[in-house]
């Protein structure tokens, strides 16, 4: 064993830390000086900011300190601390519960044990000293007992490694000389709090505790004492695991070897669809996929068979990960072109898993207990590929992936310095189906209409592409931003980034003329969200010009663009719900020009007839696939038209007699309502088609022109 000194604070130079990332800055820090909460949450974010230190949503972290008490005027001791849910990399003022240390620890004369634990969270209200503060979470006592000014809780994979060894306890003992203390595993609570104070009276002078399974806390007097010491202790562990790895032993050794990267994502882009389908037998989920160097090395292992079923040993990893992962039993090489084949050998596989998961739930279940969840995994592991994760949205499956990438960090140094061990069943049942877990799912915003959903909107990065982008984002879908202007979507990219975060979108360049970059549109879009669900063919351009000068070679732009490029992309989206099989939705962006016959208008009029009448036969063709194909006939969008930046507006006024200026009037005075078209008016008709009442409608027209009676349908 590495004989590390016990002194704490023995790093005086910063740049000793390999493990860890030292991130103080003494002049923001100073700036500070004096303000606690504001040194709490400096602390908070820099701690959440390494996720090496703790997952996200993951720990919490405390300050105590006096203030005025409100009812008295007097000074009274308060205890600030991370509230339930929020995520210490990105944590305000307004994410910390504010509770009177007094009344908190005067709970201890009224609490009756383990069988009270669920009741005492509620009466964690009648402490609260901020009327405005966050709710108090679960870890509340678990701060509140222990004395000192500022504390600690970490998620680190190098604690954890240690804390779910089998001989955690003694390695923690011998590797820190007695100074940090032990805790055996317990779910998280108000009898966990009073264990903590229990292991600090009987080990005075201790500088921190670990929890078997679960974690580490730390403290200090000062806010920086406290951030140091978490640091130094998370690098002794980590240098433990390091000095004790043996890299060709790792995981028992490599079975198999990887594909080539481009091999790897082939052969993901190419099931996932596929899983996707029966991950959301019962709800619509969304895909993220990993062939991180950690999640290879673990799944190509001779040990994975032996691990991977035991499932993870931390709470926080296991909520977000289930039970256990799906491990597919397929060649690397396999043939994943025969997808009913596939599908057939999939089959079996997932009826497997979900009646392990219905076993766990019917042999754990208390009298009780909620309904049985989804049974479907979230993890799936694919030997020589890499690792797909399914949740409810893009963000909710990253983070699955995150944490499991942890637990395989913990697998990894547990069975370096001794062997592994995991939750045991029922106790990862009361954590998964605790009431009061329950509970905070049961408060949860109700999904949105397009939740779970994935949408392709060709010439998305401005106009009206941009607009029913944004729409299904505000509506809970997941897009895919493109265009085939490199410029373009290079302006659209940071602000939907601003405005939405990286979670629900992601972007390619994209000619529609071109299968190649359809190939490859739709390949991210299978590797990033795990499918399609909703393609829109809105890219266009135009060209007015009387007949005679017209030339080919603007018949072939128009009618490659219009009409051939939304027969590919639909196409290709096609392809990719029916290996969902989740059913799906297709609509065309056509125009008014479609059923109105006007002057210099040869091309684009009859291209758009032709797309109407594609959107017709298609519709007739995938009804059997549950695919609905629906049109939508705008007129005169002049906002933010690429269109009508070019010769379109002039060779329009031309035909009309006016300016380009006086187009817009123009065209508003000739509708029936007298009304100017705006992108977001089409982005509005087309979420008609799919926000849930129009289901069982398909080869429909919806006119968005402001009244033009030559445009009615019938």
């Amino acid at each position: 064993m590495t004989d590390f000194p016990l002194l704490i604070f023995r790093f005086t130079d910063m740049d000793q830390f390999k493990h860890v990332s030292y991130l103080w800055d003494e002049q923001k820090a100073a700036a500070m000086a004096g303000d606690e909460l504001a040194l709490l949450i400096y602390r908070s974010n820099l701690l959440g900011a390494d996720l090496r230190l703790t997952n996200y949503g993951g720990g919490n972290t405390s300050c105590k300190a006096m203030a005025i008490d409100p009812l008295t005027g007097n000074s009274t001791e308060v205890m600030w601390v991370k509230g339930s849910g929020g995520d210490l990399g990105t944590l305000k003022t307004s994410g910390l519960a504010a509770l009177y240390v007094n009344r908190l620890q005067s709970l201890v004369k009224i609490y009756k044990g383990l069988s009270s634990e669920d009741g005492m969270v509620e009466l964690f209200n009648h402490c609260i000293f901020d009327l405005n503060s966050k709710a108090p979470s679960i870890d509340t006592p678990l701060h509140g007992f222990l004395p000192f000014k500022h504390i600690d809780h970490l998620h680190p994979d190098a604690a954890i490694a240690i804390a779910a060894s089998r001989d955690g306890k003694q390695i923690t003992k011998d590797l820190f000389g007695g100074t940090i203390g032990w805790v055996d595993w317990q779910r998280p609570g108000f009898d966990l709090g009073l264990k903590l104070k229990k292991c600090l009276d009987e080990n005075p002078g201790i500088r921190g505790i670990m929890l078997g399974s679960h974690g580490l806390f730390t403290w200090g007097d000062t806010a920086y004492e406290s951030y140091i010491h978490t640091l130094e202790v998370i690098e002794i562990c980590a240098q433990y695991l390091e000095d004790h790895s043996k890299k060709e032993k790792t995981f028992g050794g490599q079975m198999l070897s990887s594909l080539q990267k481009e091999d790897r994502l082939n052969q993901a882009e190419a099931l996932a669809p596929l899983l996707r389908g029966f991950c959301s037998s019962q709800n619509r989920m969304v895909g993220h996929f990993s062939d991180d160097e950690r999640v290879l090395e673990f799944i190509n292992s001779k040990d994975l068979s032996r691990l991977a079923p035991m499932g993870t040993s931390c709470p926080d990893h296991f909520l977000r990960t289930k039970i256990s992962p799906l491990v597919l039993n397929f060649s690397a090489k396999e043939n994943l072109a025969d997808i009913e084949t596939i599908r057939e050998k999939l089959q079996p596989l997932f009826e497997s898993y979900r009646g392990m998961y219905a076993d766990y739930y019917n042999q754990c279940k208390h009298v009780n207990s909620p309904a049985m969840r989804d049974p479907n995994p979230v993890v799936i592991l694919y030997p020589g590929i890499g690792m797909f994760t399914f949740a409810k949205d893009k963000q909710t499956a990253r983070v699955a992936a995150e944490f499991y990438i942890n637990a395989v960090n913990v697998m990894k140094g547990a069975e370096a310095i001794s062997s592994y061990t995991s939750l045991p069943r029922q106790e990862a049942f009361d954590i998964e189906y605790w009431l009061l877990e329950e509970a905070k799912l049961q408060r949860m915003p109700k999904p949105k209409s397009l939740s779970g959903r994935v949408a392709l909107i060709t010439g998305s990065a401005g106009g009206i592409g941009k607009a029913i982008a944004k729409k299904f984002v505000e509506e809970g879908a997941c897009v895919i931003i493109n265009d085939n202007d490199k410029e373009r979507l290079g302006l659209a990219i940071p602000e939907f980034r601003k405005q939405y975060g990286l979670d629900v979108f992601t972007s390619g360049l994209l000619d529609v003329t071109q299968p190649s970059t359809i190939a490859e549109i739709i390949k991210t879009a299978c590797l990033y969200f795990g499918g399609i669900d909703i393609v829109v063919n809105c890219a266009g351009l135009s060209i007015s010009k009387p007949l005679e000068d017209h030339t080919e070679k603007d018949w072939d732009i128009i009618y490659d663009v219009l009409v051939k490029g939304q027969f590919l992309v639909s196409q290709a989206g096609v392809a990719i719900m029916r290996k969902q099989k989740l059913s799906g939705d297709i609509i065309n962006i056509v125009s008014k020009n479609a059923l109105v016959s006007g002057p210099n208008n040869a091309a684009y009029g009859s291209a758009k007839a032709a797309q109407l009448h594609l959107s017709r036969l298609n519709a007739a063709e995938l009804g059997k696939d549950q695919i609905r194909v629906n049109v939508v006939n705008p007129d005169a969008v002049i906002s933010d038209s690429k269109i009508w930046a070019g010769d379109w507006a002039a060779g329009r006024a031309k035909a009309y007699g006016i300016s380009v200026e006086e187009l817009p009037a123009y065209y508003a005075k000739r509708t029936l309502l007298n009304e100017i078209i705006l992108p977001e008016d089409v982005a509005n008709a087309c979420f008609v088609f799919i926000g849930g009442f129009l289901n069982k409608s398909t080869g429909n027209v919806l006119n968005v022109d402001g009244g033009v009676a030559m445009a009615f349908v019938r």
